[in-house]
């Protein structure tokens, strides 16, 4: 077990060495604006028996989770994923032992987390992906992870151990929450990020390897175009009794683009709602190779996206839409949402930025639809659709090594559909109004306060058109055959006259 803690801040707000304070223990210092990474790296046996029959039957785990409020970072921690909840996930075989064995334990970690079993909850990632992607993807929107920091206070600290518990808590401040776990490595990652924000420089060891950093971005020497540069104080706790200083360069796969987006539903919205994302910019973000932008979307089951009208060419291009990249399999363009049990969509477009000129905004459409909710108390009901996540895909130098960054983030969902040397340029989302990266659609319902009207109205004209047949057909039961006794006497004058 061994933990890596690293603060990151501007070049500008360096901090003296001589105001850290580091015992055996601990490091302390003063408060500064920085960005926080904590890494806690566990080998199997370091973990809880019900969590280490489940990894044994796992080849691949990456749970993420992204803060839906708007939050600042710094280089290099730009990975972006659209907020809430995203689980990717590849069994050992295709015969798992106990299917429900990984939904049992998401519920007991994180709360409700509405999956039955891989095969009825999760969406099938295409095969033609990378060998690095997963097997099935599941999403939920997820205000919160402060049920998970309970559960691992509760899992990881003792009852005296306070330093322990306040340590945990923590996470439920956090931006990010990053869970990985691959069998070809043996070994837990768990990764939480807080904002850029005023951090108290203080860092306590638990009895194993803690290493703390203190870094800026720089440029060292001979930097190459896709390398970012990081210096400052690194410093092992119980081993260094001075901070060491670093320079040290590293590729990085996730960059950060100029300008920024927001994204809005066009009213009204109706049934068909059209998600509009509005960008700042038309500028690739690199001058040394092709770059395309992109939108991805997870969208829950209460909405999703029409693969066929997708696939119009002359609709993707009054929408500014290239191309639709991917769409999760299968979407059902029928179902109510509340007969539902796939957690709902995920999909990849690819836009298109105008080209003739360039103006300081560009819009791109995205049509969607809405599924028919469950009735409820005043007929409306509101659902939550997260922002996108929106970045330029841009084509690295042939043979660059990403994984030799120590803050790389890959299987992110997106990334599996482009190739492994791919540098993502994330852009900023900004809300037009409020903090909340959330978008708020109200959808019309059956009311159940006027829904006995209608069950009352339904059985009087089933019941009134009953009547109302048995009445006309009453009259023609009750008539006389007459034709069949007229034709009895003429057949018998015909055997006489024989």
């Amino acid at each position: 077990m061994r933990q890596r803690t690293t603060f990151i801040h501007r070049p500008g707000d360096a901090v003296d060495p001589a105001l850290l304070q580091i015992s055996a223990d601990s490091l302390s210092g003063p408060v500064i604006k920085a960005a926080r990474e904590d890494r806690l790296t566990l080998a199997l046996d370091d973990l809880p028996s019900e969590l280490q029959t489940l990894l044994r039957d796992t080849r691949k785990l990456h749970i993420r989770w992204a803060s839906s409020r708007l939050s600042e970072s710094v280089s290099p921690l730009f990975s972006t994923l659209p907020p809430g909840f995203h689980l990717f996930y590849s069994p050992l075989s295709s015969t798992g032992k106990d299917t429900q064995t990984l939904c049992e334990a998401l519920s007991t970690a994180f709360g409700d987390v509405d999956c039955s079993s891989p095969e009825e909850s999760f969406t099938t990632l295409p095969h033609e992906r990378s060998s690095r992607s997963t097997t099935f993807q599941y999403f939920q929107p997820l205000e919160s992870v402060s049920k998970f920091a309970r559960y691992a206070v509760k899992t990881a600290c003792s009852a005296a151990d306070e330093s322990c518990a306040a340590q945990v808590e923590r996470l439920s401040k956090a931006s990010s929450l990053d869970i990985s776990y691959d069998a070809i490595v043996g070994d837990l990652k768990i990764t939480a990020r807080w904002p850029y924000q005023a951090q108290t420089l203080r860092v306590p060891t638990q009895q194993y390897r803690t290493e703390v950093g203190i870094l800026a971005e720089d440029k060292p020497p001979n930097l190459e175009p896709q390398e970012l540069g990081l210096s400052g104080l690194l410093t092992v706790l119980g081993q260094d009794s001075a901070p060491s200083p670093t320079l040290f360069s590293f590729p990085s796969r996730h960059r950060h683009a100029e300008g920024s987006f927001s994204a809005k539903f066009l009213s009204p919205t109706g049934m068909h709602p059209t998600l509009q994302i509005t960008l700042e910019s038309t500028e690739q973000p690199s001058k040394d190779s092709t770059c395309s932008p992109y939108a991805y979307l997870t969208l829950p089951r209460s909405i999703f996206p029409d693969k066929y009208q997708l696939a119009d060419d002359l609709l993707l291009a009054s929408k500014n839409l290239t191309a639709l990249r991917y769409v999760s399999q299968p979407v059902d363009l029928e179902a109510p949402e509340y007969a539902m049990k796939l957690w709902g969509s995920a999909i990849l477009l690819e836009l298109s930025p105008p080209t003739a000129e360039k103006p300081k905004q560009w819009s791109v459409e995205v049509p969607l639809h809405l599924r028919y909710l469950a009735p409820s108390q005043g007929g409306y009901q509101d659902i939550d659709i997260p922002y996108p996540a929106v970045f330029w895909a841009c084509e690295a130098v042939e043979g660059t090594q990403f994984a030799t960054n120590p803050f790389d983030q890959a299987s992110l969902g997106y990334d599996g559909f482009f190739e492994p040397s791919t540098a993502f340029w994330h852009v900023d989302p900004r809300p037009s109004t409020g903090e909340q990266l959330i978008n708020r659609v109200t959808v019309p319902v059956l009311d159940l306060d006027k829904s006995k009207w209608v069950n009352r109205g339904t059985a009087a004209a089933i019941i009134i058109g009953f009547a109302w047949i048995v009445w006309k057909l009453l009259p023609g039961l009750a008539r006389p055959n007459n034709k069949g006794e007229a034709a009895r006497p003429a057949n018998t004058e015909n055997k006489k006259m024989r």
